[in-house]
């Protein structure tokens, strides 16, 4: 399903994530649980999804891809083509590399040391280097995504054997990186050494479980939640057991993403030990301190504003309600992106109550502006349903840095806080008032150190060097120059015996 940008510019207003990852081993249905896993992980990327299984008596891996929803992509004929004690899963939005079905995940190899597959959640920032070198030396990828470096980098025969070859690979690579990895004897789950990226263990019955978020683990019958992998942990999973290595030099601080606090992770997920959905609702308290307002009522913007919304009422006394109706079954539209479809656009999402605002002082409460098309537009129809006030509350500090971390953020030139001043964006958004919460009381809403989070995006302090002009297609465009040069040199005119 791939997605054009028409729709994007009318149904993808916010940014959007990464990537899910799950892995079992040791269940005699591996694959069966990897697609509840990843069911579960749906939120974290629609475009494609993958499974690869092992643990066969012949050792030989089974896969599948495709385009689309996991349910989509997966069927109860699929999964028992997948046999096996031991699979990893994969669901992507694609934050290097197009939206194609040769970029889905897991990524599987077979070389020297047999076959390997991968599964990667973040974005590494030198791939494009680390891809130039491995091709000088021969390497020939199939793929345009930056998680294919890394095979080929455990892949070298200079490496040694074990463990050691995806040590000496992870050495190489810069970046955010929360990885499972499938052997023929063995299951892995990484995380880098900042931790930018969840990764969980769990459990169920004797079998263990990677996943992105411990929300998977619920919809699983038994599991458990075990712990969080730990920056810099690696953890390898086989017939003995889980070891965990931590191999690499501890950092002084840390990178965890709080824009999955914010926004990104399930509310019912807890993300280093604290409880998502606990997190939005102190935002919400933070920011009725931080920005109150005389009102008649609280709404969200659902799903993403329901917590810090409900915070914001507790705090302030303003009753909360639901003035806003999701359609929960929005796809993918064949309007073209004029003002008609983006209008259409925004209310077949979200469609409003008039009963419910009519008269009324309305706060709004959502996690985070991006463009302020569709929040201009909410103001907008808000108003047409005859609310006297509006005022947008965000749970959250101004964007108005891309990330290069594994979360697809527009270019800086489109994002509204960039471009625009406060007064100028409350204008724009035609509301009565507008305030965000600030990076303090963001980050004491986590109840965690300042210096547990990469926040870059809010204030362009990059906890790993990045190239501002590197974007996602990167490698897309180098694949495109390198097809046009071996198209033109097997185009060009050619000597024989001295003459063309």
């Amino acid at each position: 399903m791939n997605v054009s940008s028409a729709e994007r510019s009318i149904f993808q207003h916010r940014p959007k994530d990464e990537c899910g990852v799950f892995a079992v081993f040791g269940h005699p249905h591996a694959a069966e649980i990897t697609f509840f896993g990843l069911y579960a992980l749906q939120h974290r990327g629609q475009e494609s999804a993958g499974i690869v299984a092992s643990g066969d008596k012949e050792r030989k891996f089974k896969s599948h891809h495709g385009m689309g929803l996991v349910s989509q992509v997966f069927n109860e004929q699929r999964l028992k083509s997948l046999p096996g004690t031991r699979a990893i899963g994969h669901v992507r939005y694609s934050t290097t590399g197009s939206s194609t079905l040769e970029n889905a995940q897991p990524i599987v190899v077979d070389c020297s040391r047999g076959q390997i597959a991968v599964g990667h959640n973040g974005n590494l920032v030198n791939a494009n280097i680390l891809r130039d070198e491995l091709e000088a030396e021969g390497a020939i990828f199939k793929t345009t995504v930056d998680s294919e470096v890394i095979l080929h980098l455990m892949a070298q025969p200079a490496n040694n054997l074990g463990d050691s070859s995806l040590v000496q690979a992870l050495c190489k690579v810069k970046g955010a990186f929360s990885l499972v990895l499938l052997s023929e004897r063995e299951v892995i789950g990484v995380r880098d050494s900042l931790g930018f990226r969840p990764l969980c263990i769990g459990k169920v019955d004797d079998a263990w479980l990677l996943s992105s978020e411990s929300c998977a683990f619920d919809i699983i019958p038994g599991a458990k939640f075990v712990r969080d992998v730990e920056p810099g942990e690696i953890v390898v999973i086989d017939e003995a057991g889980l070891r965990s290595l931590k191999p690499f030099v501890p950092k002084d601080r840390l990178g965890f993403c709080i824009f999955e606090y914010v926004y990104f992770a399930r509310p019912d997920s807890t993300l280093e030990g604290v409880n998502v959905s606990a997190v939005r609702t102190a935002m919400g308290r933070e920011l009725a301190r931080l920005h109150p307002v005389e009102a008649d009522l609280v709404i969200p913007v659902p799903d993403s504003g329901n917590y810090a919304a409900l915070g914001f009422s507790e705090e302030s006394g303003i009753p909360y309600d639901h003035a806003f109706v999701r359609n929960h079954y929005v796809g993918r539209t064949f309007l073209n992106p004029s003002q008609l479809a983006r209008e259409f656009g925004v209310k077949v999402k979200l469609n409003i109550i008039k009963e419910r605002v009519a008269g009324k002082r309305i706060v709004v409460v959502d996690d985070s502006i991006v463009r302020g098309t569709t929040a201009r537009a909410r103001v907008m129809n808000l108003r047409k349903a005859g609310a006297k006030e509006v005022h947008i509350r965000i749970s959250c500090p101004p964007h108005k840095f891309p990330c290069h971390y594994g979360i697809d953020f527009p270019d800086p030139k489109d994002l509204i806080a960039n471009q625009l001043s406060h007064d100028e964006i409350t204008k724009y958004l035609q509301a009565d008032s507008l305030g965000y919460l600030d990076e303090a009381g963001m980050v004491r809403a986590t109840g965690r150190a300042e210096d547990r989070f990469c926040m870059a995006c809010f204030n362009q302090k990059y906890p790993v060097e990045v190239n501002p002009k590197l974007d996602k297609m990167v490698l897309e465009r180098r694949k495109a120059r390198a097809e046009s040069l071996v198209f033109a040199e097997e185009s060009a005119p050619r000597l024989f015996n001295g003459k063309i």
